[in-house]
């Protein structure tokens, strides 16, 4: 066996990595070992060309092991266009076969695209001459057609979104970038037997912010300036101190794979400032930095951000536009509609959390009043659910706890008064008051811990439309403010109240049986000749699948949880299988992404908005994603009419 660069490898090794490859799958050791033979092992480092431009390729090359890129050469311009990452298994060369099979002699393709490793990389070169000898199996060739058949595919929709991309300039580049286009590598390390001041002395040497601690070759912690400053200098502690008395631990990690926007979302929504890079294995390659993700002009979420933290009662009207200006701008650059309501919920939730607090300091501050007992605060309907995008109206409720019998008149006039006061600064802030009164300042949706279960008592017990729909927008709740030992036990009594509560769980399984998702079997186009031109996606789409994953939710003791969270719950649960609970996050992401561009392209106009989708206003590829959405929905629908034995 020819062998270049890479020293160590017997045949033996060689064949654990092939044997399960199309190319040499089902073929006797000494046969396999035959081929290697005319093979070649080659190992490349981080940046190593594989293939060159204009240089002739004879053969291809299947990755061992490590990830290689393959993009266009550009001799003057220090910008790398990536057209594909190549992971273990994969392999590069492959157009290079047109030449092999006949089909064009042309060496155009060799002309301006290159491939280069992006981290160590090892590579079984292999000859045409070798494929020559495995060409007429049948299983080779099928490999192969199924692999040309995926690329043809990935080539016309990445063609279609870079046309579409090159139309814009400015911030799009930006959000496709990748983390490890941004990250620091390799990354500053410290051995956790290390003490405080040898980690502190690293960083000033290394001019970083931060120094991530191994152990084993395992990451176990991070240690950050503002790690140094809160847990070392102000509790005084000694200099010769454990690293593990100030490191942070369960560090939150990212691929290096991610987007930009994916890191700027995780960074927003847990409040970090540094995150470890990790390839594929989980190994730690990098660390990116909020500084990093600011450096390529994030001025608009940073303002928002600064905005938000910052507003007094004057200036709450004034954060709605910066938060549209982050939407905008993530909707214009084609971010997953999942990713884009992440990122603005984690600043609407900063926004009505501020509201919150404002709240309870007015209180303090003009009546010299305090909370008497502990409390939180909960978001219903939209904003629970994460799907907020335009500031609607106010749905939310308060639960507290329920404190001595001497204190009930002092409890209650204080959350009443707290109820009306968040009331009052969300509505200067934006939000309309809920026409149906469903908000904190309503004796309705506010009460203790014992009062909430009453009032759910009395909902189960007397199980009316009315008293359906009350309960359908109550589990809708997401706790954005308060303690969260009351948050706990307001889980536990609602998970508690349910499983004694099949038949209100039938009941609403019975009312959700009379709104079918629609079927759509045949292609769009065939409804137009049936004058099916329109569909309401609220109505007819998104509260039908809502309400089959909510009911499913509770008869699994999932009581709260956004629909994401909630399909992720089920899956855990055994209740769904993974490829379906994928399924429905590809068509949650679908839907969301026609009604989320409506609706905006409308509010922008000054339109009055509307959930009606004419089907003449989307294009051929939504349409046929509708279609799929629609199915996929159907049968979670029917999932959960068959967990209570409706047909």
């Amino acid at each position: 066996m020819k062998t270049q660069k890479k020293q160590g490898l017997d045949k033996e090794q060689i064949y654990q990595y092939v044997k399960g490859h199309p190319f040499f799958r089902g073929m006797a050791f000494s046969q396999v070992i035959q081929l290697l033979e005319q093979c070649e092992i080659q190992e490349y480092h981080t940046a190593d060309v594989i293939f060159q431009v204009s240089k002739p390729r004879k053969g291809i090359i299947l990755l061992l092991e490590g990830v290689a890129e393959i993009y266009l050469h550009h001799p003057h311009d220090e910008h790398i266009e990536v057209l594909e990452v190549v992971q273990s298994g994969g392999i590069i060369g492959f157009v290079s076969l047109a030449n092999f099979i006949g089909v064009t002699s042309t060496t155009r393709y060799d002309e301006v695209v290159e491939s280069r490793a992006i981290e160590e990389t090892i590579g079984l070169y292999i000859p045409f001459e070798v494929l020559e000898q495995r060409w007429e199996d049948n299983s080779v060739q099928a490999y192969l057609l199924r692999s040309a058949v995926t690329r043809l595919n990935d080539i016309y929709i990445s063609l279609g979104e870079q046309i579409q991309l090159a139309q814009r300039t400015g911030e799009s580049e930006r959000f496709m970038m990748r983390v490890q286009d941004l990250m620091t590598s390799p990354p500053l390390t410290v051995p956790l037997h290390k003490t405080v001041s040898q980690a502190a002395s690293l960083m000033v040497q290394n001019k970083t912010s931060s120094v991530l601690v191994m152990e084993d070759g395992e990451l176990v912690g991070i240690v950050t300036e503002q790690d140094l400053v809160k847990r070392f200098i102000v509790k005084e502690k000694s200099y010769g101190a454990s690293l593990a008395d100030i490191m942070t631990t369960n560090v939150e990690k990212i691929s290096r794979f991610d987007y930009y926007y994916d890191a700027l979302t995780k960074m927003i929504l847990k409040g970090f400032k540094h995150l470890p890079v990790v390839d594929e294995n989980d190994n730690v390659v990098g660390v990116v930095t909020f500084d990093d993700l600011m450096r390529k002009r994030n001025e608009s979420m940073v303002k928002t951000i600064q905005r938000v933290e910052g507003a007094k009662e004057e200036s709450l009207s004034s954060v709605k536009n910066g938060i549209y200006t982050v939407l905008e701008t993530m909707i214009n650059d084609e971010v997953p509609m999942t990713h884009t309501l992440q990122m603005v919920t984690s600043l609407y939730d900063r926004l009505v959390k501020r509201c919150v607090q404002l709240a309870v300091d007015s209180l303090k501050e003009k009546e010299g009043l305090t909370p008497p007992v502990a409390f939180s605060w909960y978001q219903m309907g939209s904003s629970g659910r994460e799907e907020q995008f335009i500031l609607t109206d106010q749905d939310h409720f308060l639960v507290y706890d329920n404190g001595l019998p001497e204190q009930e008149e002092d409890i209650r006039v204080y959350f009443e008064k707290l109820g009306s006061a968040i009331v009052e600064y969300l509505e200067v802030a934006g939000y309309e008051r809920c026409k149906g009164k469903m908000m904190a300042s309503e004796e309705l949706w506010r009460g203790s811990l014992s009062r909430w279960q009453t009032r759910l008592r009395q909902w189960i017990l007397q199980s009316t439309n009315d008293n359906i729909l009350l309960a359908q927008n109550f589990f809708s709740f997401r706790k954005l403010y308060g303690d969260d030992d009351l948050h706990e036990r307001f889980i536990i009594q609602n998970q508690e109240m349910l499983e004694r509560s099949k038949i209100f769980l039938y009941r609403m399984a019975e009312v959700e049986k009379e709104h079918q998702v629609p079927s759509l079997e045949h292609p769009i186009r065939a409804l137009f000749r049936l004058e099916r031109k329109k569909i309401d996606i609220k109505k007819e789409i998104l509260f039908p699948f809502h309400h089959s994953l909510q009911i499913l939710s509770l008869a699994y003791g999932v009581v709260d949880g956004t629909p994401l969270q909630r399909i992720t719950m089920l899956v855990e649960k055994g209740v769904l299988k993974q490829e379906f609970a994928t399924d429905l996050k590809v068509a949650f992401n679908e839907i969301m992404n026609i009604y989320v561009r409506q609706k905006w392209s409308q509010h922008k106009r000054e339109e009055e908005t509307s959930s009606i989708l004419h089907f003449v206003q989307i294009t051929t590829r939504e349409k046929d994603n509708l279609m799929l959405t629609l199915k996929t929905f159907r049968e979670l629908q029917s999932s959960m009419l068959a967990e209570f034995s409706m047909h």
